[in-house]
């Protein structure tokens, strides 16, 4: 008998990626995602629908939050908890929905898998906005300071997740750092950035493009979280970077390589909860989870590119 997972947010950027990937590997898979406002659910909706086509994967729209889990966990080994609202600027005017999405439905979820017998790991997916604007390179046993309710809600639930370590069941939070490729979120810079480029229109820059972000390509992030699942420790968070910073001019001069286009940029100010700098120590990952990035930012960022013009091959648009 093959191992069932259950993957929160199953329908999201990384969720998805990860679905895929254990159910090709034979796996059955609990997939939890109740589509929210976040963004327009199209993306998620095609998803499911290719999803719902492969004989070892059941779907709950169950909302995280407030929905009984208990049937739903039944036979499940290990729960990756990728449910959340994402982006910084949003939390902003939108605290009620953070809190809600992030932080109670983790304490459900918890509450729940502390209860279900066959669970042995919950991996939850945390991030780098944990830190704000710390000193580089950000490092697990350093200071926190989240510059915005959402990362203050990240930091929350996985606090929660890491206090519940060894109440039933063991737990892992990882913090990903600005994960990006095929199939990104439609409200995050690179795919932003990517899509004006291919439709010559001026990239919106907030502040003067110095700022850096160690970005993450999604294959390497799901990996990780795989390896996570059977690491030989528990209870501690682990970042899980690409390996390198780089700055968003860099990132427009690649895009201009990659796209053949000259970049036009619109200057915007500073956006409010934003950190300058993000760059993760990778001296835990690599010794706990034997993990080091595979794909570079050039070559991720490139097959991201082409998914785009794909999309837009297809549907005539490439949002």
């Amino acid at each position: 008998m093959s191992s069932t997972f259950m993957v929160t947010g199953a329908l999201g950027f990384i969720g998805s990626r990860l679905t895929e990937q254990l159910l090709d590997d034979g796996y059955d898979v609990i997939g939890v995602d109740c589509v929210t406002d976040a963004y327009d659910p199209a993306e998620k909706l095609a998803r499911l629908e290719v999803l719902r086509e492969h004989p070892h994967y059941r779907h709950s729209g169950a909302d995280l939050a407030d929905a009984p889990l208990d049937d739903l966990l039944s036979g499940v080994e290990v729960v990756y908890h990728l449910a959340g609202r994402a982006g910084v600027r949003d939390s902003f005017t939108s605290l009620a929905k953070y809190r809600h999405d992030n932080v109670q439905a983790t304490q459900n979820l918890l509450s729940s898998v502390r209860r279900a017998p066959t669970v042995r790991r919950l991996v939850y997916a945390s991030s780098s906005s944990v830190y704000g604007n710390a000193d580089l390179p950000f490092d697990e046993e350093g200071p926190t300071n989240p510059l915005s309710p959402y990362g203050q809600s990240k930091l929350d639930a996985e606090r929660l997740c890491l206090e519940s370590n060894g109440d039933c069941v063991e737990t892992l939070a990882l913090r990903y750092f600005t994960v990006y490729g095929p199939g990104q979120r439609p409200d995050m810079g690179l795919r932003l950035f990517a899509e004006a480029a291919i439709e010559r229109r001026p990239l919106k820059l907030f502040g003067d493009g110095t700022q850096s972000r160690d970005f993450t390509y999604v294959d390497d992030v799901v990996a990780a979280t795989r390896r996570a699942a059977d690491a030989s420790v528990s209870g501690v968070a682990i970042n899980v970077g690409g390996g390198s910073r780089i700055t968003l001019l860099e990132v427009f001069e690649i895009l201009g390589q990659l796209t053949g286009e000259q970049i036009r940029i619109d200057h915007e100010s500073f956006a409010r909860g934003d950190a300058m700098h993000t760059g993760a120590s990778l001296e835990r990952a690599q010794r706990l989870l034997n993990f080091r990035a595979e794909v570079d930012f050039a070559r991720g960022y490139a097959a991201q590119v082409q998914w785009l013009r794909s999309r837009l091959s297809n549907t005539g648009s490439v949002a």
